[in-house]
């Protein structure tokens, strides 16, 4: 057998990755308008930043993550998701000096060691989002709006929003002790992965799809009526700032989301046309971890999106017209394939696309090409047009034809007629 991708991960091909760059394009400009600023950390850390920022008993750090020595015998993690790396370079940079609120954006691939699925992978893309600084309740309804924004903008219709307050660390406490009361009679019927979770982190039972024991858990006691007052009192001002703003969501009282940092506000973006794998954005308030790796006591609160699932929905979708003409440069015979570089080269510094066909075939094989790729014009350079230092301009949809000379090509009057094609 021949070399291939690892089980896992994937190769993103020219025709999807237009996809991608929409996707990035687009949350780049809402970001951009929010105020955010992109941060990028290393796709490796030291293995101590996950096991204390993640939690030792989640999933992720106890069976999900690529862990390597180097050749120092340092212990190192492919990063499994970058709140823990933003937080990190925070710390180490600084950047609480600076004083007010830091709104942080990143994007890069994640490393999970996981049964790969439909929109799930080994190696998987990240959109994340941290504000650090504030625990201000419109810091959570913000961070909910921008992503929402985005979601809506690339096209998602058929949004859910799922909240849930986790409380801090001592109403979690209390409740984790009656959850346990709760569930350890009925340890027996629980699924295997649920059984090996209550001890260590039963909160994470909630989150089980297992139907049996989602039967179980629907009569456990619920997180919210733990919630100390100061508690109660953050979460319903996000969701009275969330009215103020259109923005409608759900109470999920089982929503806890799978890391230990969390405090008070958790929420998902949820998605129905993806089925039970429909969450698109994931997010929570965690006002302790940056004191907890060493940093001075910081509220925060972010989201991530899982590209590869909106892929999914985007690829369902057609893509935006293009907004910029696109040339294609077809040309036959030594002289005319020169010109043909040199004219190509000039116009893609005046901010046209250009593709030339570097294939020698004939004409029509070439035009054909052209329409094809979805250019808008064509450019033809043959023999006598070389001699003469011309170029025919061809449309492609309306089969419109002109013979123009190079020079005239260039100048600003065909800048309107090219936009106006594409």
């Amino acid at each position: 057998m021949g070399l291939q991708a690892p089980r896992g991960t994937r190769d993103i091909l020219p025709a999807e990755r237009v996809y991608w760059q929409y996707l990035e394009t687009t949350a780049r400009q809402i970001l951009d308008r929010a105020a955010y600023h992109e941060i990028c950390t290393p796709i490796f850390e030291y293995t101590p930043l996950f096991e204390r920022g993640i939690g030792e008993a989640t999933d992720i750090v106890s069976k999900e993550m690529y862990t390597f020595n180097d050749r120092a015998q340092r212990s190192l993690t492919l990063r499994p998701e970058g709140t823990a790396g933003v937080v990190r370079a925070y710390i180490e940079h600084g950047l609480h000096s600076q004083g007010g609120v830091q709104r942080l954006w990143y994007l890069g691939p994640m490393f999970r060691y996981e049964r790969p699925q439909a929109g799930r992978y080994r190696q998987f893309h990240q959109l994340g989002v941290e504000v650090l600084g504030s625990a201000d309740p419109r810091a959570d309804a913000e961070v909910i709006a921008v992503a929402l924004d985005i979601l809506q903008a690339l096209g998602l219709k058929e949004l859910t929003l799922m909240l849930n307050s986790v409380g801090d660390r001592e109403d979690r406490s209390a409740y984790r002790q009656a959850l346990l009361d709760y569930l350890t009679p009925y340890k027996a019927d629980l699924d295997p992965d649920s059984q090996e979770r209550l001890d260590r982190n039963p909160l994470r039972i909630l989150d089980s799809k297992d139907p049996r024991t989602q039967a179980i858990v629907k009569e456990a006691p619920r997180l919210l009526d733990y919630l100390s007052p100061r508690s109660r009192n953050h979460f319903e001002q996000v969701q009275s700032l969330l009215q103020d703003l259109g923005i409608n969501y759900q109470i999920h009282p089982a929503l806890v989301r799978g890391l230990d940092y969390y405090t008070h506000t958790a929420f998902e973006f949820q998605d129905l046309s993806l089925g039970n794998e429909g969450t698109v954005c994931g997010g929570g308030r965690y006002d302790h971890l940056v004191e907890e790796l060493g940093g001075p006591a910081t509220p925060a609160i972010g989201w991530a999106m899982g590209l590869e699932r909106l892929i999914l929905l985007l690829r369902e979708r057609p893509l935006p017209p293009r907004t910029a003409p696109y040339l294609y440069m077809v040309t036959r015979g030594e002289a005319a394939e020169r010109q043909g570089l040199i004219l190509a080269q000039q116009l893609r510094h005046q901010g046209y696309t250009v593709e030339v066909d570097l294939s020698g075939s004939a004409f029509g094989k070439q035009v054909k090409r052209a329409d094809r790729v979805g250019a808008t014009v064509c450019l033809v350079i043959g023999e006598s047009e070389a001699t003469d230092h011309t170029v025919q301009v061809k449309w492609l949809t309306s089969g419109e034809q002109v013979l123009v000379s190079q020079r005239e090509l260039l100048s600003e009057n065909w800048r309107s007629r090219f936009f106006a094609s594409a």
